[in-house]
Formats: C-alpha cells, sequence, structure tokens
C-alpha cells in the first residue's frame, strides 16, 4: 500500500511555484502598455490640427508674417479715459429728460386742438349738433371709450401719419390692453386664464422696451417717462 502511494505521489505534476520576479516584470511591462494606449489616445485629431496650425503660425511670425486683425480691434495696451464724469453725463441726462418732455407736451396740445374722436370713425363730417351728440363718445359703450384712448395714446409716439407698427407705439397699444385687464381683475380676482395673459402682456413689453433700449434710445427715454414704468 505505501509503495502504490508513493508512485501516485510521484505521478502527480508538481505544481508551478510563485516568482515574484516574472511577475513583477510582466506589472510593469501591463503598466507600459497602459501608458502607452493612453498616450496614444490622447492625441486626437483635432489636436494634431492645432498643433499644424501652431506651427503655421510659428513659422509665418518668424517670417514676419502676422495673422490680420479682426475689425473694431482694440489693442490691450490702449489705456481707457473717461471722456465724461459721473455728474456730466447726470446733468446731460437731465436735459434729454426737459427735452423729452417738452416734446411730449407740444404734441399733447396738438392732440387737445386736433378734432375730438367720434363713434363708428364719424370725424370730418359735416353734421349738425345733434347728430354729433349721438355720435360723442360720452353715448359710447367701454370698449369704444378704451379704443379712442388708445387711439389718442399712439397719436402721442407715432413717428408718422398712420404709424402702428413702431416700437414706441406698440408698446402704448400693450399698456392700454395691460390696463384694461388689470381693471377686469380688480372685480374677478379668481380669473386665472386673465392673470396668464397679463403676466404675457408683461412680457411682450418687457421685449419691446429692451429692444428699444437698444436701439432708440430717445425714444426708450420718451416712453418711459410719459408712461412711468419702472424696470
Amino acid at each position: 500500500m505505501l509503495q502504490c502511494a508513493v508512485k501516485n505521489a510521484a505521478s502527480v505534476t508538481p505544481r508551478r511555484l510563485f516568482r515574484p520576479d516574472v511577475v513583477g516584470s510582466l506589472s510593469v511591462i501591463s503598466q507600459n502598455a497602459i501608458v502607452e494606449t493612453q498616450t496614444r489616445g490622447m492625441v486626437t485629431k483635432r489636436r494634431v490640427k492645432l498643433q499644424e496650425k501652431r506651427r503655421r503660425k510659428a513659422a509665418m511670425a518668424a517670417k514676419g508674417i502676422l495673422p490680420p486683425k479682426p475689425p473694431n480691434y482694440i489693442p490691450k495696451e490702449t489705456p481707457v479715459i473717461n471722456s465724461q464724469s459721473r455728474e456730466e453725463r447726470e446733468a446731460e441726462a437731465r436735459a434729454a429728460d426737459v427735452k423729452a418732455s417738452q416734446q411730449m407736451q407740444e404734441r399733447m396740445k396738438q392732440n387737445e386742438l386736433s378734432e375730438p374722436l367720434l363713434r363708428y370713425h364719424m370725424e370730418g363730417l359735416t353734421m349738425s349738433d345733434r347728430v354729433r351728440k349721438l355720435f360723442d363718445l360720452t353715448n359710447g359703450n367701454q370698449g369704444e371709450v378704451v379704443k379712442a384712448q388708445k387711439q389718442r395714446g399712439m397719436e402721442l409716439f407715432q413717428a408718422r401719419d398712420g404709424d402702428t407698427g413702431s416700437s414706441a407705439v406698440q408698446v402704448i397699444a400693450l399698456t392700454t390692453r395691460i390696463q384694461q385687464v388689470q381693471t377686469h381683475l380688480a372685480s374677478h380676482r379668481k380669473d386665472n386664464s386673465a392673470k396668464r395673459g397679463l403676466e404675457a402682456l408683461y412680457v411682450r413689453r418687457r421685449k419691446l422696451l429692451d429692444y428699444m433700449e437698444r436701439k432708440d434710445f430717445e425714444s426708450y427715454r420718451r416712453v418711459v417717462k410719459t408712461l412711468g414704468l419702472t424696470r
């Protein structure tokens, strides 16, 4: 029995011994391979193009040929000088406010001297006083009165006769509508659809005012001062 056990033990293949030197060399090889793959992956096509572009720029600069400057280019070394002080700017703004108020007063006087508005656009017709009273706005409903007020307000800011599309005129029309919705909400506080519409009107007017502030500041100043609007 002992002889059989010895023969079976001798026939079994021995296990592989742990060799730290071989394992260490394998780990170093694997790390080097990972680093190579990482560096190979970092060099993208975009990076190659940027490197080529830098090389071309450096070669052109060595020859004394610099790239063209963009339009309205201001060098970094240009000193910043304030042409006006704060007091001068405030005085200029006050003078512009006075001028705008004078223009509005003149236009309001012209509107007062013009023929009063009548119902159903009956202005400019020859009629007796008794017939004119029938078409007077005092006999009109609320919608007709609001429409006449809107027309008078638009005439104050018209750039020309029959102007209904300029930014100032649109702001006046939106303000009239906003006031009408506000009056409605004063007696119908739970009308959520009217509240949502009022918010949309606010946004539309704010966008128009922002556009006027960028493009035509004088009209923006006149509209804001006349209507008493705040940001």
